[in-house]
């Protein structure tokens, strides 16, 4: 079989691939099989397959964040951080306090991103980048499983205390913090308030921390 051009291109020039080696494919959705390379072209990249399997490294905890995504750069990050972790699905939301709604092309780039992060670290089930919503409508929009808003508030839960759930859904709020009328939805939604410590964490950073928990 052939690599599509895109990951014959990154073969070739990134990885240096030769005639003769084997390299290991997969599909996005757990199957994988590795594979012997027999040509090389100048973006061409013939493969003979062996043997396909079904082979799940996915956690056992089916984590989806709806997150305000930060600047550019580290919605990046945030994005090859979860996808590392093994977290399901994000859906980018807009709050009160987002300072502009992701645009498609953007959207499109992390999608990118978290291919890239799969071969890096060896997941072969891609994380799914859902269409953006707002705050409002996701809350709304989450249908069982344990949901919870990072939000720090007098008698709030920890993270902690939610480890070995087997559906979890998680917002994460703009910068600037949910508004009062955010957290009211959110709750009314059926979502949960957890406090993530003492200190006030990037988005990027509560992220990784509250999927670190989840699935250790």
């Amino acid at each position: 079989m052939a690599l599509p051009p895109e990951e014959a291109q990154h073969a070739i020039r990134v990885m240096r691939i030769q005639p003769d080696d084997v390299v290991t494919l997969f599909d996005g959705r757990g199957f994988q099989c590795d594979a012997r390379v027999v040509s090389l072209g100048r973006n061409e990249c013939q493969c003979e397959v062996g043997d396909v399997q079904l082979i799940d490294r996915e956690p056992e905890c089916c984590i989806h964040f709806g997150v305000a995504l930060p600047k550019p750069d580290r919605a990046k990050e945030l994005i090859e951080r979860l996808t590392e972790l093994g977290v399901a699905a994000v859906t980018p939301i807009v709050g009160q306090r987002s300072q502009r709604p992701p645009k498609g092309a953007f959207v499109d780039k992390l999608r990118r991103g978290v291919v890239e992060a799969c071969k890096q670290s060896g997941r072969n089930h891609l994380m799914e980048i859902r269409d953006t919503m707002s705050a409002s409508d996701f809350f709304a929009s989450v249908d069982g499983g344990v949901s919870l808003i990072a939000h720090p508030e007098t008698g709030a839960a920890k993270v902690s205390r939610f480890v070995g759930q087997s559906r979890v859904t998680v917002a994460i709020g703009p910068e600037g913090g949910w508004s009062n009328e955010e957290v009211e939805l959110a709750i009314g939604a059926g979502f949960e308030c957890v406090d993530l410590g003492p200190r006030i964490y990037r988005i990027e950073t509560a992220a990784v921390v509250v999927a670190a928990a989840l699935v250790s």
